[in-house]
């Protein structure tokens, strides 16, 4: 799983190479590591407060990494020792047997032997049984910090949430930001960015050349992510849930729904009902590989259930699965904005704004998109994404949507022209797109 950068590695990047253990598979291998910086400094303000730390995301995404190797070598430099730290993975051949939960509570038990604080790191925590009772013993202990990973989001949709809330904190592990990609690569940032679109952001595919990464990529769908979900769910009818992963690839950033994607299905001459596709589209969302956002009206000031946008979790396998053959740009970089988004700590909802206007002398009703509701607390910005703006016209077709939102927020269209900031007469935000995703404060500057 080697393969050399195919440019030399800037001084300075946050990346280290390291032999590691591979706890899913029990082998040795040397492997490239980026330093999470975000997510060590969460971990590091949540010791010892925040319940048990529920560390979420895509499978190779690096969360058994970022728990077991990055924020154990801060423990242990904070002046941890070693034996108060105890990491078990309930994915590895050493540990199957702690699956039993009464088992894995004995054995952490048994190495808990004084008053001083322990660490207890446990990982794939979904394959012990009967994890939520495990969970709370372990919070009962007045000196055990607590940290979970699971790679299936059905894990905590009902179970944690229900049984942990006030008594957890989700920590959710995405893709590589593009920010750090290119602290990384030492490209050209236009390059960069293409590259980005293309490949994605999955630490382990970073260090491979161009032919590598497309294979890694594709392997990666076929043995981890697919066979996974088909194991875990007990998928009967596999060639369905191929097609509806390429149906939801193919349609990131357009409006969809079950129905349309069922009707798809029908045309390719297969015999399936619409709940089946609703079931198998959430399968591919509790896998982290995608993450739905709903249209909200904004005159009416509710959702709309149907239909939605659905965004890929990582480019490179998005494209992996559509064997890079549909490389619409303006689609990637609309799906790149909003896991940049999302990764800074954003809810993102689809705008909708309802209007009439005369058309020929007749009045019609209208509904015009801004791209991103983005909110956090009480922040709010509108953002719209335009590949390109080529005149006047295509402009004021990006700005329209703005001049009906009647509000205060920030209004800022995201373009991959390469344009320095700017504002409209409107008071509303020009920016290149590299510039806002390179910079982790670009929104501050608004």
């Amino acid at each position: 799983m080697g393969g050399a950068l195919s440019t030399p590695i800037p001084s300075g990047a946050k990346i280290y190479s390291q032999k590691t253990l591979d706890i899913s598979n029990e082998f040795w291998m040397d492997r490239m590591y980026i330093r999470r910086e975000a997510y060590l400094s969460k971990l590091n303000r949540l010791k010892h407060k925040g319940g048990v730390k529920i560390i979420t995301g895509l499978r190779r995404v690096g969360k058994t990494h970022l728990l077991f190797n990055q924020f154990y070598s801060e423990l242990l430099s904070s002046g941890v020792p070693e034996d108060h730290i105890i990491r078990i993975g309930l994915d590895s051949i050493k540990d199957r047997h702690l699956r039993d939960p009464l088992k894995l509570y004995n054995e952490i038990d048994s190495r808990v032997i004084d008053d001083a604080q322990y660490y207890v790191m446990i990982d794939e925590i979904q394959m012990a049984d009967d994890f939520v009772d495990l969970v709370n013993g372990l919070l009962r202990k007045d000196n055990v910090d607590l940290y979970i990973t699971g790679g299936n989001s059905k894990f905590l949709s009902s179970d944690i949430v229900t049984e942990f809330r006030g008594r957890g904190t989700e920590i959710n592990v995405r893709p590589i930001t593009f920010s750090e990609y290119l602290d990384i690569v030492e490209l050209d940032e236009r390059k960069a960015w293409m590259k980005y679109l293309t490949y994605g952001g999955l630490p382990e595919s970073i260090n491979l050349d161009d032919e590598d990464r497309m294979e890694y990529l594709s392997n990666l769908i076929k043995v981890v992510y697919i066979k996974d979900i088909m194991d875990r769910k007990r998928i009967k009818l596999p060639e369905v849930l191929e097609n509806v992963f390429d149906v939801i690839s193919s349609s990131v950033g357009s409006l969809t729904n079950p129905n349309r994607v069922t009707n798809i299905m029908h045309n390719h001459k297969m015999d399936v009902d619409g709940s089946t596709i609703s079931d198998y589209i959430d399968h591919l969302c509790d896998a982290y590989l995608f993450e739905v956002s709903k249209r909200f009206d904004l005159k009416g000031n509710g959702y709309i259930d149907t239909p939605s946008k659905y965004y890929s979790t990582d480019l490179g396998l998005r494209n992996a699965k559509l064997g890079f053959r549909q490389n619409e740009y303006s689609h990637l970089m609309e799906n790149a904005i909003y896991n940049e988004l999302r990764y800074r700590g954003y809810s993102v909802d689809v705008g909708v704004i309802g209007i009439r206007e005369y058309v020929q002398g007749v009045r019609e009703y209208k509904q015009l998109e801004i791209d991103f509701i983005a909110n956090k607390g009480d922040e709010r910005i509108y953002i719209q994404s335009a590949y390109r703006m080529e005149d006047d016209d295509k402009m004021k077709q990006e700005l329209r949507p703005f001049l009906k939102v009647n509000d205060s927020f920030k209004k800022l269209v995201l373009t991959g022209d390469d344009v320095p900031m700017h504002r409209t007469e409107k008071g509303f935000v020009i920016m290149n797109v590299i510039d806002f995703m390179k910079d982790q404060d670009s929104l501050k500057k608004l």
